[in-house]
């Protein structure tokens, strides 16, 4: 029996392009393990910074030295280049071996990742892919959106406010009575960030009225839409998701940490946070944190797998969600496969079952 060629699909614009990497390798590890090693062929294909893709030996390559390539230099449109393999792509191009894959993996984290983006385009290629589609994609990566589908789910959350580029940079009458409209219905502390980017980026913890007006500045060079969520005092909690029309929810782990929040160098510092799995929760809280998780994931359209972040107020009892990451980080050591394993599939298995429902799905599509 041939073997499925997979097309590991990674790198990306974002800046979490070195965590798509690690993602990638990891991946690659598993693939390369028997049983999966039998059934499948991996195509590993890279993404610069750029947007430039390579395929062939040089992403296998990256794969074994997890060390960025520089950017390409820009292609000489006038010149035709006839050996395919030495072409130097311009960003809207793919690489021949593109034709040969069977499945796609993208392993790619933030914006044009998992965004919808690079979604639109594997679906116009008609092959499948592992993980959610445009619309899942998009609603899980724009915290605006992905609230307003969590409200009409019913789902309790922290009190928000979306917000734009342009009222931030707007005249020196407008902004001051954003900022009081802020204060009034938010309050201290509270959260601004960047509505499309993923690791915490762009995202600050603000107290007063001089920390809100350049935290609002500074997520603004980041996105044209913005949110500012309420602080709360609360446990943080996730529950991973595997499944298409018929998901499950995993057991629950809860993240650790003394950091004054959850931030880019908490969540990728080796020893700033601990993670604790299964979460020591009262049965009847892990029970509802899994159906929340399931709402959520019906609620934004998702499929195949996806992370979901909530709060804990153990001082109300009370759960409210936070977000969901249709692509969470897939190293060996990230949150998602910790908790399938945990719920007793590992790791390789894992990668096995995540293929097999791109193509259980896109066999339904078709």
């Amino acid at each position: 029996m041939s073997k499925l060629r997979v097309g590991l699909l990674f790198g990306g614009r974002s800046g979490e392009h070195e965590v798509s990497i690690s993602s990638a390798k990891a991946i690659a590890t598993a693939l390369n393990a028997e049983p999966n090693a039998s059934k499948y062929e991996i195509l590993p294909f890279y993404i610069q910074k750029d947007g430039r893709w390579l395929g062939g030996e040089e992403p296998q390559h990256l794969l074994g030295s997890s060390v960025a390539l520089p950017e390409s230099p820009s292609p000489d449109h006038n010149q035709i280049v006839s050996d395919p393999q030495n072409q130097i792509l311009s960003p809207w191009q793919s690489p021949s071996q593109v034709a040969e894959v069977d499945v796609w993996l993208p392993i790619l984290h933030g914006p044009n990742g998992e965004d919808g983006t690079i979604q639109g385009l594997l679906t116009l290629m008609q092959t499948p892919f592992v993980g959610s589609g445009v619309l899942g994609s998009a609603l899980g990566m724009d915290k605006i959106a992905m609230k307003m589908a969590f409200d009409q789910a019913g789902l309790p959350q922290v009190k928000y406010q979306a917000i734009t580029r342009a009222q931030v940079w707007s005249n020196p009458c407008v902004f001051p009575k954003l900022c009081d409209e802020i204060e009034a219905v938010i309050g201290y502390p509270a959260f601004v960030k960047p509505a499309n980017l993923g690791s915490s980026v762009g995202i600050a913890k603000v107290r007063s009225r001089q920390e809100l007006e350049a935290a609002l500045d500074n997520a603004a060079t980041y996105d044209r839409r913005l949110i500012v969520e309420a602080g709360v005092v609360a446990r943080e909690v996730e529950c991973a998701v595997l499944g298409n029309d018929q998901p499950q929810a995993s057991v629950v782990g809860e993240i650790t940490y003394d950091s004054d929040f959850y931030d880019y160098e908490t969540k990728y510092t080796a020893g700033k946070a601990d993670l604790l799995i299964p979460a020591p929760l009262p049965d009847a809280i892990t029970h509802q944190i899994q159906d929340m998780a399931l709402q959520a994931f019906a609620a934004v359209d998702a499929a195949g797998l996806a992370r979901v972040d909530f709060f804990y107020v153990e001082a109300t009892g009370e759960v409210l969600i936070n977000e969901i990451n249709t692509f969470p980080g897939f190293t060996a050591t990230s949150m998602y496969p910790q908790l399938w394993a945990h719920s007793g599939i590992p790791f390789p298995e894992l990668v096995d079952r995540l293929i097999q429902l791109a193509l259980e799905r896109y066999k339904g599509e078709s």
